[in-house]
């Protein structure tokens, strides 16, 4: 494990060895996980690809050392290429979307990292399409699993936050002493138990969390503004952007990942941009590493050969945020007929109810 300080927090990271592939896979963790929870993929993924993990602020072993006192005429920003749009965002709070987009940008600013996939879990969903939007000339694509929303409904969010607050709250340290409490995460939000030693790792990381970073993020991802706001923000994407979803996922289920994902240009491009992967809940990279690796490299491989082979630099066509209408098709993606692709909201999702979860 090595560190790196970015405004003022030591933020914990992983980065394989460089490859042949131009393109740096970088991971991005959900709620109340780390980083660790990636490498089953990235053990797969690391002989083709340089790989990137890192705990985020607040999680894992990315905590700050006292109160961290942020600039924030510093880290305030215009989507470079949004300017006079909507997504003028100052940085009220320390834990927005953009605001952790904002440590993201930095992490691969200091590591020399000029060209990326983002590959974003649940709540890291949403960071990397915010850093996507943010920064358009180093991202490629962005590939989000066990993500997707967009629908803001008040009484199911204002539930869903007083739900997180109380559960923030039973934290004692001495949770992870207690026996067998790595059953009760074995099966938590995931299609079929996970081996103990990952729900070890569930407990340690749920009670580890420094608790601002913990609140700060479950109330300011979930607000009205970002909520409705992501949307627009996936429509105006320039780049590739794809969504694993597991089929037993009642966290996130499929066709809350679908609304989403039918905002970007490659749902009309491609047909879809929606991979369902069977037998899988919330926690796809745990409970189907094989699948959730083979679907990323079969994503990223197509658009480097495309980059190689229009030059890096020249055709703009997958060069600084931009992709072909041609792009190439990913194996194995479930087609949504059109007349089940879900509308913008639906009599149906009026009383959907976030489920409680820890990612």
């Amino acid at each position: 494990m090595a560190t790196i300080e970015i405004l003022g927090v030591p933020h914990a990271y992983e980065l394989t060895a460089p490859t042949s592939c131009p393109d740096t896979l970088v991971f991005v963790h959900g709620w109340l996980n780390s980083r660790g929870y990636w490498q089953p993929v990235i053990s797969r993924l690391s002989a083709t690809f340089q790989c990137l993990s890192y705990d985020l602020r607040g999680f894992g072993e990315s905590q700050p050392n006292g109160k961290t006192n942020f600039l924030h005429e510093e880290t305030s920003f215009y989507l470079s290429s949004n300017e006079g749009s909507d997504f003028v965002n100052p940085f009220d709070s320390l834990y927005t979307p953009a605001a952790y987009a904002r440590d993201l940008t930095i992490l691969l600013e200091q590591l020399n990292i000029t060209s990326a996939w983002l590959v974003g879990h649940s709540l890291g969903g949403t960071i990397a399409l915010w850093e996507a939007a943010q920064n358009p000339d180093r991202v490629r694509g962005v590939i989000c699993i066990n993500a997707g929303g967009g629908i803001y409904l008040k009484e199911a969010f204002e539930q869903f936050r007083s739900v997180g607050q109380r559960f923030l709250q039973l934290r004692p340290r001495w949770l992870k002493q207690v026996p067998l409490i790595d059953l009760l995460f074995c099966r938590a939000s995931v299609a079929r138990p996970l081996e103990r030693h990952w729900a070890r790792q569930r407990v340690i990381d749920f009670v580890v969390a420094n608790p601002e970073a913990a609140l700060g993020t479950l109330l300011d991802f979930t607000t009205e503004e970002e909520i409705n706001r992501l949307p627009q923000l996936v429509s105006q994407l320039k780049q590739p952007v794809y969504f694993l979803a597991g089929t037993e996922d009642k966290v996130m289920e499929p066709k809350y990942v679908r609304h989403l994902a039918s905002f970007h240009q490659l749902f009309q491009y491609c047909g879809d941009n929606v991979i369902e992967i069977p037998n899988c809940g919330h926690l796809a990279m745990l409970e189907q590493p094989d699948v959730v690796a083979a679907h990323i490299s079969s994503i990223v491989t197509p658009h480097t050969q495309t980059e190689e082979e229009s030059g890096r630099g020249g055709d703009k066509g997958t060069r600084g945020g931009h992709f072909r209408k041609e792009v190439p098709s990913v194996v194995d993606a479930k087609r949504l007929p059109e007349e089940e692709s879900v509308p913008r909201q639906t009599e149906e999702e009026k009383v959907f109810i976030p489920k409680m979860n820890t990612e």
